[in-house]
């Protein structure tokens, strides 16, 4: 897979044919690929891009410089929070465990980092081109698009800035959703499922292929999750919309395997299995902490500053400052999802944190992003600071 500069004096970017319009994307896609390689050179080739076989194996925290103490202190506050599973991978073995992580049940919002991860390989072969319209694409719904929202191309459905305010039928969304008409495809993201539901059955349109059967054979048989349920696997009807949910249900140490593979920029065990560039882009950041709507996902009082990539909730800091005030959360994206259920990727410290609330035994239950942060918070800080005794 290449992308290529092109263009002379104005200059863009070009992926698989598909022209892109910043040129920022290129260059982060760039360094992402060159810091990664960079890492393996420096003897690391091993544990860094090792993962797991038919099943996980389990290793001392101290092996690799993280403290059973302070992951013990974690799971007692974990007992006071509606976790139902919780599991954490450094360099593809797993340091600590709690709960249930075999047991499978829907992981909300994570559908969509995972539809992302499908649409990859299809963008590589031509099969979906990221420019096409609503209109091109055969999107219609309900009530007819305006005219600007004809404007809206996949790209922009898969970054959330499609400009398209139609209702979806998700609770509490509907009621704080813009104008229809009040902004041109593009300029704004507003977190709305109608863009997200849409991107689901555009994929089906280009490529020719239920949801379900693609993440079978391109995730599922690929990384060996280990709890697949496909009975589990159903789209739910929209009552104001002829797009469909189509939820997802995976075990919280299936939803490591699939963080993994994107830690490893969709390498698996030597195999291509999503291109890295594609890994590398929809996981950079497109639209920052600041301009994230509705304002409710962004709360300055909180700890956390997660912007938004594509399909992919992306941390907002700059990734490669050099050697200097270098953190643990630079570069780091997160799959997230109603109720409690996360896949956050740390690539400083090659972690993978999968994180589960059962909605499925109790739709009620509830992580608040506060309490996530202390989880997350407590995991980085399980980190021992000198040499582990």
């Amino acid at each position: 897979m290449t992308i290529s500069v092109a263009g002379g004096a104005a200059a863009c970017v070009m992926y698989y044919g598909v022209i892109l319009r910043c040129t920022r994307v290129f260059l982060l896609v760039a360094l992402f690929l060159v810091d990664f390689t960079a890492v393996r050179a420096q003897g690391h080739t091993d544990e860094w891009s090792r993962v797991p076989a038919a099943e996980w194996i389990t290793i001392k925290p101290e092996s690799v410089g993280y403290s059973s103490a302070r992951l013990d202190a974690l799971k007692v506050w974990l007992k006071t929070q509606p976790t139902t599973a919780m599991l954490v991978v450094v360099h593809g073995e797993v340091i600590f465990e709690y709960g249930d992580i075999a047991r499978p049940s829907k992981v909300a919002s994570v559908r969509k980092s995972v539809l992302s991860m499908l649409y990859g390989n299809y963008v590589q072969s031509g099969k979906i081109d990221l420019n096409k319209t609503v209109v091109d694409l055969g999107l219609d719904d309900k009530q007819s698009f305006l005219e600007v929202e004809k404007h809206a191309t996949l790209e922009q459905l898969l970054t959330a800035r499609s400009g398209i305010y139609l209702p979806n039928g998700s609770y509490g969304q509907d009621e704080v959703t813009p104008k229809r008409g009040s902004e041109y495809p593009g300029t704004r993201f507003f977190y709305n499922n109608w863009d997200f539901n849409a991107a689901g059955t555009a994929f089906e349109k280009l490529t020719g292929r239920n949801i379900y059967d693609a993440l079978e054979t391109d995730l599922v048989k690929p990384l060996g999750l280990q709890d697949f349920q496909r009975s589990l696997q159903k789209k739910i009807p929209v009552n104001v919309s002829v797009h469909p949910e189509y939820v997802m249900s995976f075990s919280t140490r299936d939803m490591a395997r699939l963080g993994l593979l994107m830690e490893r920029y969709g390498n698996w065990n030597g195999k291509q299995v999503i291109p890295a560039d594609w890994c590398g882009w929809t996981t950079s950041l497109i639209t920052p902490f600041d301009e994230i709507n509705p304002t409710g996902l962004r709360v300055r009082g909180q700890m956390d500053r997660w912007g938004y990539g594509m399909l992919w909730w992306v941390w907002d800091a700059p990734v490669f400052p050099g050697r200097v005030y270098n953190g643990p959360l630079q570069g780091a994206y997160s799959a997230m999802g109603t109720g409690g259920q996360f896949i956050t990727v740390l690539p400083q410290t090659d972690m993978v944190i999968a994180h589960k609330v059962d909605i499925d035994s109790n739709p009620k239950a509830q992580m608040s992003p506060v309490d996530y942060d202390a989880v997350l918070a407590m995991v980085i800080a399980s980190k021992c600071p000198g040499n582990c005794k």
